[in-house]
């Protein structure tokens, strides 16, 4: 095995085993609901109907049709098996950085600095974001693309092979599909033209007296260089459109009314700076950086003098040390897309931001190094030493970093706990909580990031969803109302309305309510859902069953609006509402969606099937749904005692939903 492929393994294998904890790690409450868990076109796999999706949809406000393929195809091989999806991950960034090492031995056959390099990318603690956050697939899966296209430009431009300037466009458009932060590339390829390539001689634009006919002028050379990207520049221009477009349907661009642009001008130079000092510096790290709401002049001073400094030192020493320029370039202009100039969400930075910027720095410190120990004739031990101690700190903190990633809890935790006056941190730790079912705790951490931003009309929502869970709805009532004021046209937020003022029997108002609902989307089934619930309440009954239609209609594979209407049609006391075979039908559907294992979907079944006379079936689901009900402990199993007992005496079940307004509310997610 020649050198080159051995160092490329030995890269490989290391991050493979440094990342491996990560396949005991689940999905996380931020973007990977979006992403995969509640994303029904990628948890089907690979169908032509989502991968149609994936390329003209703008969901989560980006188009980048690739990164859902690769979604669809691990939901199609491992189904949400989370560790898993983790792994392959860790086998992108793996591969990412055997192929970083390929592309710089190629470009400068510098065995030290490109093994250096390689390294400190692929175990940087600031880098475990990219890799540990299934949602940030994005991140690995472009970055993978960008280095093949660079691969396949340096052996055009070293061996003048026209296919392998195709092959690095193409790569570098499966990028942009990946993730439109790679449209900086092109600049990238005219950084490395300047060196190692040595494609560019100088930084003149004049014609030379001594050009002839033969030999371009460096006017004419240069010029070349640019004019022949201009397909790359294409693709970038094209992408940005594309992404603007996409993250203004999604809502994702922050307004200059909320940000101003003087605001964001003072944070790009401060974020730039902050990126070099965590670089340097990892510590702190958090899945999550709030935009402050002031920032100290002296902070912008401050990181202003050190970017300057830097640029114009990288600038005097172009000549003779090329890469400290072209690394800092490197670092300066990838981040370019990301520095907050366009306002996307609400953070000041992000480490997964990094992912791909931060090689220019290590290759500046990597070449850097090198030539101070040849100019001073350091021992030839104290480069590989200082890189061995690098190392060993980096994987340290590599893994510390990767143990806050275990849940979303323990990341959010960490966020809270590093940085300050972070409301996403302290609102998703506050998710993570209800959804272990300590609520007490939950609104605690909902509480505080509501007296940090009081305009948030998704914390006010949280805090409705938990006074009305835990049976305080006059309180629910005034959040809901609260979010409604700040968010007047959200169609989930009427729809919540309304099921608390129905709770309250206000039925009137809540009808107003769940109608705007359904006006305002029409596409949502939810209030359709609760209507019918209302109308049952009123006795109303075909106004009832006629929206429980409309609500399968819009929403026909959710299991718990099957398994009520199916109830309600097998088991209500009134004759005129019951419908045996339809109700088999739903429920049925149901039992197959949530795989025969969901207790109360299996009882509304077994109605279903005592309203059509099959009371030996009616038997055996009620008693496989006591079985399952009993083995996970839930309390108050009579009911499925009380139907199996009436269906042993073929008697159906009835029962009245006059006053019943959500018996699945406590039916376990799928």
């Amino acid at each position: 095995m020649s050198r080159l492929r051995l160092n490329a393994w030995l890269l490989a294998l290391i991050t493979l085993a440094v990342y491996l904890p990560v396949r005991n790690d689940g999905f996380v409450n931020y973007d990977d609901t979006d992403y995969v868990t509640e994303n029904n076109f990628v948890k089907n796999g690979l169908t032509w109907t989502d991968v149609k999706w994936a390329f003209t949809s703008f969901h989560a406000s980006n188009w980048h049709p690739l990164t859902w393929i690769s979604h669809m195809a691990d939901c199609q091989w491992f189904g949400l098996n989370a560790g898993a999806q983790h792994f392959v991950n860790v086998l992108f960034h793996a591969a990412n950085a055997a192929l970083l090492f390929v592309l710089l031995m190629r470009l400068t056959n510098a065995l030290g600095p490109c093994f250096f390099i390689a390294a400190l990318f692929a175990w940087h603690p600031l880098h475990v974001e990219s890799v540990a956050w299934i949602s940030e697939r994005k991140d690995v899966l472009s970055t993978f693309f960008a280095l093949l296209s660079l691969l396949s430009y340096a052996k055009y431009a070293q061996e003048n092979r026209r296919r392998s300037f195709w092959f690095a466009l193409i790569f570098f458009a499966l990028g942009l599909m990946s993730k439109p932060m790679l449209v900086t590339l092109p600049f990238v390829l005219l950084l490395l033209d300047f060196w190692p390539l040595n494609r560019v001689t100088g930084c003149r634009l004049q014609v030379e007296s001594s050009a002839t006919a033969n030999q371009p002028s460096t006017f004419n050379l240069q010029l070349s260089t640019v004019l022949e990207k201009w397909p790359f520049f294409l693709l970038t221009a094209i992408s940005c459109v594309v992404t603007f477009f996409a993250q203004r349907s999604g809502e994702a661009v922050v307004s200059l009314a909320n940000v101003s642009l003087l605001h964001r001008l003072e944070n790009a130079p401060v974020a730039l700076a902050r990126y070099l000092l965590k670089i340097i510096w990892p510590a702190k790290l958090a899945v999550i950086y709030p935009m402050p709401e002031r920032i100290p002049l002296l902070a912008i001073i401050a990181a202003i003098v050190v970017l300057i400094l830097i640029s114009v030192a990288a600038w005097l020493l172009r000549k003779k040390n090329p890469y400290l320029i072209v690394g800092w370039l490197w670092f300066l202009g990838t981040l370019v897309p990301v520095i907050g100039l366009v306002q996307v969400g609400g953070a000041a930075l992000a480490d997964r931001y990094t992912y791909f910027p931060s090689i220019g720095i290590f290759l500046a410190v990597a070449f850097g190094a090198r030539a101070l120990a040849n100019h001073f004739r350091f021992p030839k031990i104290i480069l590989p030493g200082a890189a061995i101690l690098i190392f060993a700190a980096c994987l340290v903190l590599t893994e510390k970093q990767l143990s806050y990633w275990r849940n979303s809890e323990t990341l959010f935790s960490h966020a809270v706990a590093v940085t300050k006056n972070n409301d996403i941190a302290l609102v998703n730790l506050g998710v993570a909580l209800d959804l272990q079912g300590r609520s007490d705790e939950a609104l605690i951490y909902y509480r505080a990031a509501l007296r940090i931003t009081p305009d948030r009309f998704q914390i006010h929502n949280n805090i409705a969803n938990i006074l009305d869970k835990t049976g305080r709805p006059e309180a629910a009532l005034k959040e809901y109302q609260a979010a409604i004021r700040l968010k007047p046209k959200m169609a989930f937020l009427h729809n919540a309305l309304g099921e608390t003022l129905a709770e309250l029997g206000r039925f009137d108002e809540a009808l107003t309510e769940l109608t705007l609902a359904a006006q305002l989307d029409a596409a949502y089934a939810a209030p359709h859902f609760q209507m019918g619930k209302v109308f049952l309440r009123e006795v109303r009954d075909p106004e009832a069953i006629a929206q429980f239609q409309e609500a399968v209609r819009l929403d026909p594979d959710n299991f718990q609006i099957l398994t009520f209407v199916a109830r309600v049609l097998a088991a209500d006391k009134n004759s005129k509402v019951r419908d045996g075979k339809t109700a088999l039908m739903l429920a049925a559907k149901a039992n197959a969606l949530t795989g025969g294992q969901q207790p109360l979907v299996l009882d509304a079944l077994g109605m279903a099937c005592a309203e059509t006379g099959d009371f030996t079936n009616a038997i055996a689901i009620t008693q496989k749904a006591w079985d399952i009900a009993a083995a996970a402990n839930m309390k108050n199993l009579g009911p499925f005692q009380q139907h199996i007992a009436l269906y042993q005496n073929h008697q159906p079940w009835r029962e009245s939903f006059l006053t019943t307004h959500a018996p699945l509310k406590n039916l376990p997610a799928q």
